[in-house]
């Protein structure tokens, strides 16, 4: 009966010490998180919390303010692409999205939508792993990357996609499938 009771004395001991650690560790962060927060600067700029300045306008978004801090990542991560009409350029949607440094981002199972100037869907790009240069704008991808659209399919084993211009270039072992020519000829009635 003893070996029993002593049991339950060592496992209310362990529970108590767990709370009391736990507790003093919130209340530890918590004191530093206010201290900082409400930290004054008598004359400097010491104590003084940095913050965020956007480069473009808070309503605008584009592909060059992706809201992604260095070194962290993010999944399911769709991303709009606005022109400086507001018109809606292209929809991003990565399953997941990693900020490498200031100027790039790797999307891993990338899916693309662009769309034309009349807002109907032009071409669909489905990119395994990729890199998006955020000053040129350019995605390159050194995997297999597929481009559709109503009227052909083409595939590739790199490619370097500029999403202002709608423009790339597919290199090696490239396929190319039309399904509807008379989009791309043109309607020529003679």
């Amino acid at each position: 009966m003893t070996c029993h009771s002593f049991r339950i004395q060592r496992r209310w001991a362990t529970r108590f010490i767990g709370t009391v650690g736990c507790l003093f560790v919130l209340s530890g962060s918590i004191f530093v998180s206010t201290g900082i927060a409400f930290a004054k600067s008598k004359g400097s700029k010491k104590g003084k919390l940095p913050t965020a300045t956007p480069t473009v306008s808070p309503g605008e978004q584009s592909l060059t303010n992706i809201p992604l801090p260095v070194g962290h990542e993010a999944k399911g991560l769709v991303l709009p692409d606005f022109d400086a009409d507001g018109h809606l350029r292209g929809k991003f949607e990565a399953g997941t999205a990693r900020r490498i440094d200031d100027g790039h981002v790797r999307f891993e199972h990338l899916k693309i939508m662009t769309y034309t100037p009349e807002s109907h869907p032009d071409l669909t790009i489905d990119m395994s792993t990729s890199v998006l240069d955020l000053k040129t704008r350019i995605l390159s991808s050194q995997e297999r990357t597929t481009i559709k659209r109503a009227d052909f399919h083409i595939e590739g084993d790199s490619v370097q996609f500029d999403p202002n211009t709608h423009t790339g270039r597919l290199i090696g072992n490239v396929k190319m499938v039309i399904t509807d020519k008379s989009h791309l000829m043109g309607n020529t009635t003679e």
